[in-house]
């Protein structure tokens, strides 16, 4: 398997106001550190990787270097790529210019060490699908992207490694005027959400004693998709999830074939692989699929008319996966497979997918492939 693409982030400035009771870092670092603080982030985020120690030769860090994230990183011996020269002297610019550096690269996950400014500060250059987590850092904390503690955030990306169903939700991001704050008044204000993970969260209302009741938790799927398709053109794979989604649109559905969706209408039906490389000549294009259950494949089973041409051709990122949480359970933490018969494409389709189980429902899950 790939290793998990960890992006990684210290605002080594995070907290120090703090212990100097100065409510906060934001434009007194130097005034802090004057009266004796010291540094703590990076500390902290050496707690939540703690961790993940056992999984290091699974993970491979993408960080900015020094206190920024290389230091902890290869004291800790984790494979380390720096990807972000930082100041000796850093500031919340260089917070904004690693992330938009590490966003490049597309790690699985996101994991940064501050508080609500650096939060702001990753949130203001994130791109909106980039999955984080924050590691409490800072004085205050009142952003829901952090976990409850340190520890508590390494649980989590443990739990994404061991292969547990790990939800996704968006977090607001919040901060309060840190000027106001000295002088009594609790001004807090909400800057926007970023994309989550979450311990896995089973219990949602499609569900009766416990279990998934399929036709409800495949209508959830079938209206969330429905809500989020754009002018895209989307190839409709095979199988009874994406069938019931065809069932939503009222359209007809070719349940062990490929059908083409544009504007919620149906364009074409039954296609083979060189009819879909035709069709989706130069136009933009989305494909819907889902796995075997009990083998969790998603590509080289039943879908053949999927070629590796037209897949290179519709990248990654848009291959949307939709599953109920049974089927993914069900894999018992098996990674789904993909098999399209080009190992160097398989291998570049690898990693962590956001897959939609429900009605804004979303779970993280491993994409592997039988050659690694």
């Amino acid at each position: 398997m790939g290793k998990f693409r960890l992006g990684l982030i210290i605002n080594p400035l995070a907290g120090l106001g703090g212990s100097v009771a100065l409510k906060g870092s934001d434009g007194v670092a130097a005034e802090a550190l004057a009266l004796g603080a010291q540094p703590k982030a990076g500390l902290r985020m050496h707690t939540a990787l703690e961790e993940l120690l056992e999984f290091k030769d699974k993970i491979i860090v993408y960080t900015a270097s020094g206190a920024m994230g290389e230091d902890v990183c290869r004291a800790m011996g984790f494979e380390t790529e720096i990807c972000y020269q930082a100041p000796l002297n850093t500031e919340a610019g260089d917070t904004k210019s690693a992330v938009a550096e590490l966003c490049k690269l597309q790690p699985d996950l996101l994991l940064f060490a501050g508080g609500d400014g650096t939060a702001r500060d990753v949130y203001a250059v994130v791109d909106e699908q980039q999955v984080v987590l924050g590691v409490p850092a800072g004085v205050k904390i009142h952003s829901g992207v952090y976990g409850i503690t340190p520890k508590a955030a390494g649980i989590v990306v443990r739990l994404l490694l061991q292969g547990e169903l790990v939800s996704l939700m968006e977090a607001d991001v919040m901060d309060i005027d840190e000027a106001a704050f000295r002088e009594g008044t609790v001004r807090a204000r909400r800057f926007g959400e970023m994309r989550v993970p979450a311990e896995p969260r089973y219990v949602q209302a499609v569900k009766m004693g416990g279990k998934e009741v399929d036709e409800l938790v495949l209508a959830d799927i079938a209206a969330e998709l429905i809500d989020e398709m754009d002018d895209s053109l989307y190839i409709m794979g095979s199988g009874s999830t994406v069938a019931a989604v065809m069932q939503e649109l009222g359209l007809d559905n070719t349940l062990l074939g490929v059908d083409l969706v544009q504007d919620r209408q149906l364009m074409a039906s039954d296609l083979t692989a060189a009819q879909l490389l035709e069709a989706t000549e130069n136009q933009k294009v989305k494909l819907v699929i889902t796995l075997i259950g009990g083998q969790g494949h998603i590509l080289g089973r039943g879908n053949q008319q999927l070629s590796p041409a037209l897949i290179r051709r519709i990248g990654k990122d848009n291959i949307v996966i939709l599953a109920t949480k049974t089927k993914l359970k069900a894999l018992e933490g098996r990674p789904l497979i993909v098999d399209s018969g080009d190992p160097e494409l398989d291998k570049a389709l690898s990693g962590y997918y956001r897959i939609v189980t429900g009605y804004r429902d979303y779970v993280m899950y491993q994409v592997a492939n039988p050659s690694e």
